[in-house]
């Protein structure tokens, strides 16, 4: 029997070296490559999605940006055309100056209403679900509803802002009709709608270690000092996510102030001081039917949208801390 194993053993071609490394190599990319295709699969409806609701829209306002187009007759190629009157036109700059005041007005208002919000309700105990729930509520409010109820909290002559200021001894300035103070009231009445801000930072404050708290409280540290030195930097990135998101909601402001100001033929108002972008597109899209041009105004609208957000995310690597991170 032993020479037999051996004659077996001899006559048996042999393996090139290697082979059985290769083998157990070439498994787990043939694995790899089935799970691709798996994931894949599971994605498909939002990459459908994706390009049906989003690329191609966005591709096809590009064309139509090349075009003068009148919704009735066909798209005519004009090329730059559109680009060129956009940058000569005085009411593209006076929307675009409007849109910038009102965003660095109202996100910084936003975020600090909504940081103290959440910072009261942390200490609200047992009640702080009811008080949860009350404050997104009103962010379920349609934003129509919103700019009805601006012209009746702002009005000049019988708001109830400027009749509680009364009771104070104070006169209360024309929110509606000023045009020092159009955006002012409008950021007032952004602050109705910041209870998804507010539910966000409050889990976010809910996740900083006691112990940290306690430590920078023992080494004499004050509640000022616990919040920017400890809660601020752990919080961070709830914070920047809520500025990337009400930034990119704040540029394309339209709906209130429409409603406010420009809806069912309104002219008494000061229009001019609430002219914002999205409102000066949707009126030459749907009022005066330059779709081409609108398209023009979405695509720079889309440019300045991508250039601000890659702006943040760069100023994030500086200021946002995320936990675990070395650098």
């Amino acid at each position: 029997m032993g020479d037999l194993g051996r004659e077996v053993s001899l006559t048996a071609p042999a393996r090139p070296p290697g082979t059985d490394a290769a083998t157990r190599r070439r498994r787990p990319r043939g694995r790899g490559r089935h799970e691709g295709r798996i994931a894949l699969l599971f994605i498909s409806p939002w990459l459908i999605g994706f390009a049906v609701f989003m690329a191609y829209p966005v591709l096809y306002t590009a064309y139509l940006s090349l075009t003068d187009y009148d919704v009735i007759n066909d798209p005519s190629f004009v090329g730059l055309d559109n680009y060129r009157e956009l940058v000569a036109d005085e009411k593209v700059t006076l929307a675009l100056r409007n849109t910038f005041v009102y965003t660095a007005m109202s996100v910084p208002a936003q975020l600090v209403f909504s940081l103290a919000l959440a910072l009261l309700l942390q200490r609200a105990g047992r009640a702080a679900g009811f008080f949860r729930t009350a404050f997104f509520l009103p962010k379920m409010t349609p934003p129509v509803a919103v700019g009805v109820l601006l012209l009746m909290l702002l009005n000049g002559q019988s708001g109830l802002v400027n009749e509680f200021l009364g009771w104070f001894g104070i006169n209360g300035p024309n929110w509606t009709t000023d045009p020092a103070w159009v955006k002012p009231g409008l950021v007032i009445m952004s602050l109705w709608t910041v209870g998804a801000s507010v539910i966000i930072l409050l889990a976010a404050l809910q996740q900083v270690p006691e112990e940290l708290l306690d430590a920078a409280r023992v080494d004499g540290a004050g509640w000022w000092q616990r919040l920017w030195h400890v809660t601020l930097p752990i919080i961070s990135p709830a914070i920047y996510f809520i500025v990337v998101v009400d930034t990119i909601a704040s540029l394309q402001s339209f709906t209130e102030a429409y409603t406010a100001f420009f809806g069912a033929g309104n002219t008494t108002y000061s229009n001019d001081a609430a002219l914002f972008y999205a409102i000066y597109l949707f009126q030459q899209a749907f009022e005066f039917l330059h779709m081409g041009y609108a398209s023009a105004l979405a695509m720079l609208l889309f440019l300045i949208v991508m250039i601000v957000t890659a702006v943040q995310v760069w100023l994030s690597r500086r200021y946002v801390h995320y936990t675990g991170d070395t650098r």
